[in-house]
């Protein structure tokens, strides 16, 4: 994990070695808060079919970055689990902002 920006995983501790065992946290946080050379980094570390199927199951996705990387790997908006209606009204009930 040598090229990833250490700021997005600011909170934990990851070693390469970590790397695939962690993949969903890991390109979930990349999804979010990568920057290019994050995004590269993950594009050669990890297979786009692994890639597309936690975009889909991913919850703490935002609504914006789920729409973005939609388009971006062509995974139907309404596969995205994050962008479907009935978890984007329970999300505004444990956080409504």
């Amino acid at each position: 994990m040598d090229n990833v920006d250490k700021k997005i995983f600011w909170d934990v501790n990851l070693e390469n070695s970590e790397i695939q065992k962690n993949a969903s946290f890991i390109i979930g946080r990349i999804l979010e808060y990568g920057n290019e050379n994050d995004i590269k980094w993950m594009l050669k570390n990890f297979k786009i079919s692994q890639i597309k199927k936690i975009l889909s199951t991913k919850k703490n996705i935002s609504i914006k970055s789920a729409r973005y990387w939609s388009s971006f790997f062509d995974v139907p908006k309404n596969k995205i689990l994050c962008l479907k209606m009935s978890y984007q009204k329970m999300r505004k009930s444990h956080w409504p902002y």
